[in-house]
């Protein structure tokens, strides 16, 4: 079909084929690796937090929040659960998880890095600090280490910009770093978890 000003060239006539367009790209995951295989949590620690919020009006965040806290993820299983016992729907708190940012649908490390990618970090090559994590630690940006010890974040801004490049493990932050201080900083943590 021919049409004036399509969506992938406004202003110029061109040949539109719709199935391009709108192509997906399955990625068949090996069961094994399917971390919503893996979600063997106790579901009587979320019993308090069920019978505290249900049947309340705007229970959905406040049961998502809560069960967060207790896992530090949200669990296929506790979805399960909370819509067993509340009625509410999975789609729906399926879609509140993945719509903000706060949620996590999968299991993250005793310590959360984040790396800042602002403006201030980012011309002060934030970009190594996150190569030399990832080489380190043998993961890739929103990854976890296999161990469950490290989760590697990039984040927008970390709100201290005199101390770029910066990163934040857990509470504590690290600011005027290098590739090499910063894996030097991973490395010590382990070796401290590990004694």
């Amino acid at each position: 079909m021919e049409k004036k000003g399509s969506p992938l060239s406004p202003g110029k006539k061109t040949k539109t084929n719709i199935k391009s367009i709108y192509t997906m790209r399955i990625v068949r995951k090996d069961a094994k690796t399917d971390l919503w295989m893996k979600d063997e949590v106790d579901l009587t620690l979320m019993d308090p937090l069920i019978q505290k919020y249900n049947g309340k009006k705007g229970n959905l965040i406040p049961l998502l929040q809560g069960t967060q806290d207790l896992y530090g993820w949200l669990p296929r299983r506790a979805f399960e659960k909370i819509s067993r016992e509340t009625g509410l729907e999975l789609s729906e708190m399926f879609g509140v998880a993945t719509f903000y940012a706060q949620f996590r649908l999968k299991p993250v490390g005793k310590h959360i890095i984040k790396v800042c990618h602002g403006t201030a970090c980012h011309v002060q090559n934030a970009k190594e600090i996150s190569e030399a994590l990832e080489e380190a630690l043998k993961i890739k940006d929103g990854e976890t280490t296999e161990d469950r010890l490290f989760t590697l974040e990039s984040v927008a801004c970390l709100g201290c910009c005199s101390l770029a490049p910066v990163m934040m493990i857990s509470d504590q932050t690290y600011g005027k770093l290098t590739g090499n201080e910063s894996a030097r900083i991973v490395k010590n943590i382990r070796l401290a978890d590990n004694n």
